[in-house]
């Protein structure tokens, strides 16, 4: 029998541009939400040449270097797999993110593509959307910056992605503290 529990998920990704597909997913961050101890992280090789300098450069990653030592996409994608079906159990994985829809698309067209199905199926949670409507302010009101100043994370923003991941989960950690959902 399968439990109701769900699990969050804070999940990073980093990015050669956009749109999965077109361009790579080079970076997956991950940990359960108030267990930042319990993550995931994985560099991976470029499915392609395609890049925008710009998110390069956020990322701080390489190319050419996570050509040569990037893990192979099923690869990451399984060992990211596992590592959710380990720390969720019986439970249902939720995938929380901010901005969840780029990180989303990126987790979810590569769980498709290299193994077939996506742990987190067809749905992600944004934190942007949560404090949204948790403080019912205006999407304009919704930036990180603005965020991180009612809730103070203790680790820094730093476009590493398990990094930014963990700043994510005490971000929407407190949140659910806050509604007493923890």
């Amino acid at each position: 029998m399968r439990s109701n529990r769900e699990v969050f998920i804070s999940v990073d990704i980093e990015a050669s541009g956009p749109i999965p597909g077109e361009y790579s997913l080079l970076a997956i961050g991950a940990c359960v939400v108030g267990q930042a101890d319990l993550n995931f992280y994985a560099e991976i090789k470029p499915i392609n040449d395609h890049y925008v300098a710009s998110a390069i450069k956020i990322t701080g990653l390489s190319m050419e270097k996570l050509t040569i030592t990037g893990e192979e996409p099923r690869l990451a994608m399984e060992r990211f797999e596992q590592w959710i079906r380990q720390v969720v159990g019986d439970n249902r994985p939720v995938l929380v993110a901010f901005n969840a829809t780029f990180d989303w698309s990126f987790t979810h067209w590569y769980f498709i593509k290299y193994l077939g199905r996506d742990p987190f199926g067809i749905s992600g949670l944004d934190i942007k959307a949560y404090y949204m409507g948790k403080h019912r302010t205006t999407w304009g009101e919704t930036s990180k910056k603005k965020i991180r100043t009612r809730y103070q994370p203790q680790t820094a923003h730093t476009h590493q992605a398990l990094e930014d991941a963990q700043e994510q989960a005490e971000i929407f950690g407190q949140m659910l503290a806050e509604t007493g959902l923890n």
